[in-house]
């Protein structure tokens, strides 16, 4: 049987095999004459104290024992198929359920209302230059979903190990870099995941599945609480025996449908705020207490929680070496998001800094509907908007945000668009100017250098979530008036970021079957 050890290697040693070896003896002397081979399981980093360190996890083998391939694929054979499910989104989830149910024998139709993901660079592009949004294909709607556009970061808490490890090879089985299976925060990067998404899309099709972009769910007929078929375009009905809706947490149009059909939808809690962006060498510091950085070390990266005023305060999707992209899905909006590319060689480093929102938050205002969160979210980004007149961001210093007064000027920024300073406190709703207040002097006491003049509040960081939960069935995950309706991924409410999103994709497709 292997052993599963623990070493510890200084930066410049722990991609070095000899020297990975040369530590497992030293730490195990006496598997000297039986030592077989050295599996690496995970690597991470602790910056705790100096010196910094990698962190491996090793499978160890002795004598005769080799490396037994764990490697969980799809296995899809192309048949015929008896039955159809509609999957509307191509999003993670959208897409693991499709190769979920060819495994099972099913064909998925996915129906996509945006571009596949090399058109959708088109439309980004003029989004950035000429500040119109397309509200067909943007950086959340398209082939690929706001993941492809927004980072590949592959980390999850999600208890489901098994799981995680079959997307991650699936990733990897499509061109990502190995690397992210040994990673413990795994990432592939904005500019590596379309080509990877692309070979998905590829395998679909050529196994009998069906994609269909451009195509936009307008409306569902029911039947005995069955959805017969689905409507797309407003004209071209779909007959299906069951539907994954899989479409994202920004798909209003959607939670209007289900509304306006007396489909049991609810109003949730997420979280609302800014991005935060510094010069990436001042995290540097701040984590590795290094004045310049270790070329063996990747950007730092952090995670930052509090309590303030009542309300979770929390870092959110944090881009080492990144850069702040708009994530608007309609004009007249200002929404701001962050990526990196796959060597995160940025010169800042940027991430969501929100406050929790709270049915007590938009009740007052939008009243107890559930649509209520939704209209108390798109309220504050038609603010942002106004507050510049397009989708240029309001932004602000850190320090002239704690000390209540406007930024004469204003740093350099990585948004495309462009920045103008603004008061966040004309955009924000009080309760949150106060939490972020409260935790970033906070975090200013804890982080010495995170609190500074050189960092930059951008607004608004408002699709951390679905305000909006589509309820389903704890055991057999259908709706729970609707018995083929599969309310799925991030946009349903049950899932944040693209792992936990596939995976949830692949489990009602299990459901379905």
């Amino acid at each position: 049987m292997p052993t599963e050890i623990e070493i510890k290697l200084i930066p410049a040693d722990a991609f070095d095999e000899p020297k990975i070896r040369e530590a497992v003896l030293l730490s195990q002397p006496q598997i000297a004459t039986e030592l077989n081979s050295i599996q690496l399981i995970k690597r991470s980093i602790d910056a705790r104290k100096k010196p910094i360190v990698y962190v491996l996890k090793l499978r160890v083998y002795l004598n005769n024992e080799t490396p037994e391939s764990t490697i969980n694929l799809f296995e899809i054979k192309p048949q015929g198929f008896s039955k159809k499910v509609a999957i509307i989104g191509c999003g993670p989830a959208g897409i693991f359920a499709a190769f979920q149910l060819l495994e099972r024998g099913i064909q998925p139709i996915i129906i996509e209302r945006g571009k596949k993901v090399k058109e959708r660079r088109r439309d980004l592009a003029v989004l950035n230059k000429e500040l119109n949004v397309n509200p067909e294909s943007n950086y959340c709607f398209g082939e690929g979903g706001a993941g492809t556009y927004s980072d590949g970061k592959l980390y999850s808490r999600s208890k489901k190990r098994g799981s995680v490890d079959r997307v991650l090879q699936t990733f990897v089985q499509y061109g990502a870099n190995p690397d992210i299976l040994l990673d413990a925060h795994p990432h592939i990067g904005t500019n590596k995941l379309p080509h990877i998404i692309e070979n998905m899309r590829e395998r679909i099709l050529a196994n009998g599945g069906e994609i269909h972009f451009e195509t936009k769910l307008t409306d569902v007929k029911l039947v005995n609480g069955v959805i017969e078929s689905i409507i797309c375009n407003d004209t071209i009905e779909l007959p299906v025996s069951a539907v994954i809706l899989a479409t994202g947490h920004s798909a209003r149009d959607i939670f209007h449908l289900l509304n306006d059909k007396k489909i049991l939808i609810e109003a949730k809690p997420f979280a609302m705020g800014v991005r935060i962006e510094h010069p990436q060498n001042i995290i540097d510091t701040i984590q590795y207490k290094q004045i310049k950085r270790d070329e063996n070390l990747p950007p730092a990266a952090y995670s930052i929680v509090t309590q303030a005023e009542g309300c979770g305060v929390f870092s959110f999707c944090m881009c080492p070496g990144g850069i702040i992209a708009s994530a608007a899905t309609d004009n007249h909006e200002t929404v701001v998001n962050g990526w990196s590319p796959s060597k995160r060689n940025g010169a800042f480093a940027n991430s969501g800094f929100v406050v929790t929102v709270e049915p007590k938050h938009w009740q007052a205002q939008f009243g107890n509907t559930a649509l209520s969160a939704l209209a108390f979210q798109q309220n504050i980004e038609q603010k942002a908007y106004e507050s510049t007149g397009s989708i240029v961001a309001p932004a602000q210093r850190v320090e002239d945000f704690i000390q209540n007064k406007l930024s004469t000027t204003l740093p350099d920024c990585s948004y495309i668009p462009g920045i103008q300073s603004v008061e966040l406190k004309q955009i924000l709703p009080d309760f949150i100017v106060k939490a972020m207040r409260t935790g970033l002097t906070h975090f200013g006491k804890t982080m010495h250098g995170y609190r500074t003049s050189e960092a930059l509040l951008v607004g608004v960081e408002s699709r951390t979530s679905s305000p909006v939960r589509i309820p389903r069935d704890k055991e057999l995950l259908h709706h729970p008036e609707i018995k083929n309706l599969f309310p799925c991924g991030e946009g349903a409410g049950y899932a944040g970021g693209i792992v936990s999103a596939a995976i949830d994709g692949m489990v009602c497709a299990n459901a379905v079957v």
